[in-house]
């Protein structure tokens, strides 16, 4: 792997002072142009998908419970204790470490990938990560705040990695994270035309602001309940040295870790609805 550079540096310090100032950190996310950001859950997406199947006419009701598969085995999150780890902002020089590190631990995560000094700068790394079984997803070309863009600055941000993604790994993301969890309708709608959900988080251990792998550990620990969405960066030098802790731990506890899509299934994430 390359060593770090000063477009590495300064991407880096870019995106932590950014997220020092995202709002969207809390339950309760205040947008301009609506009151309160509406967001389904997990498990509302998989109870609407098994009260559908067990209509009657449907004649899916058997199989619809047994439909919950993922790259790295399958999961009735129904009945098992789940949990999400997802990655934001790589690939970066740290990312073949923590590939390694959920390979060892047989865990699968969800990375929401940028594309200018990322995906463009480690395809080999964004081959890897669909390869070995985790879901990778967008997270804009240039992290731009979509809700400052206009809607054209908004579908180029959008389809930009989406294009790179379907290239290196020949399938086409299903799934974005908004930078700074700031969206809106014109967003929404956006990613409505182009097929994309909305995936923001539950569980977050501010990881721009410290290096400390213990504190970063103990944030996570401390917030994780079932079905929830842990929001990690593994651009950040003390995240992935923590991320062995963090998994020890919580399977300790019970949970069993999956992507996102496995947390929904045998439900689907809506393009143009925002989850978490």
């Amino acid at each position: 792997m390359p060593s770090l550079t000063r477009k590495m540096t300064k991407t880096g310090t870019r995106l932590r002072v950014l997220a020092t100032f995202a709002a969207a950190a809390s339950l309760t996310l205040a947008l301009s142009g609506c009151t309160k950001l509406e967001t389904q859950s997990p498990s509302s997406v998989r109870n609407a998908a098994d009260a559908s199947a067990t209509e009657p006419g449907t004649g899916a009701g058997a199989n619809g419970a047994q439909a919950r598969a993922g790259g790295l085995g399958t999961v009735d999150c129904a009945h098992a204790k789940c949990i999400a780890l997802t990655f934001d902002a790589g690939p970066s020089e740290n990312s073949a470490r923590l590939l390694d590190i959920l390979k060892e631990k047989q865990v699968p995560a969800t990375f929401f990938l940028l594309g200018k000094r990322h995906i463009d700068t480690y395809p080999e790394l964004v081959r890897r990560m669909s390869h070995e079984g985790h879901e990778v997803a967008s997270h804009t070309w240039t992290h731009k705040i979509l809700t400052d863009a206009d809607p054209d600055e908004i579908r180029d941000e959008l389809e930009r990695p989406n294009r790179e993604i379907e290239r290196l790994t020949g399938k086409r993301p299903t799934l974005m994270r908004p930078p700074q969890g700031r969206t809106d309708d014109t967003v929404h709608g956006i990613c409505r035309e182009l097929g994309l959900a909305e995936v923001l988080w539950s569980v977050t251990a501010k990881d721009y602001k410290t290096n400390d792998s213990d504190l970063i550990t103990e944030r996570v620990l401390d917030q994780s309940s079932r079905d929830g969405i842990i929001l990690l960066h593994d651009i950040y030098d003390g995240t992935v040295p923590a991320v062995p802790g963090i998994i020890d731990a919580l399977k300790k506890r019970g949970y069993v870790f999956v992507t996102v899509p496995q947390l929904m299934a045998p439900g689907k994430a809506e393009p143009g609805k925002v989850y978490r």
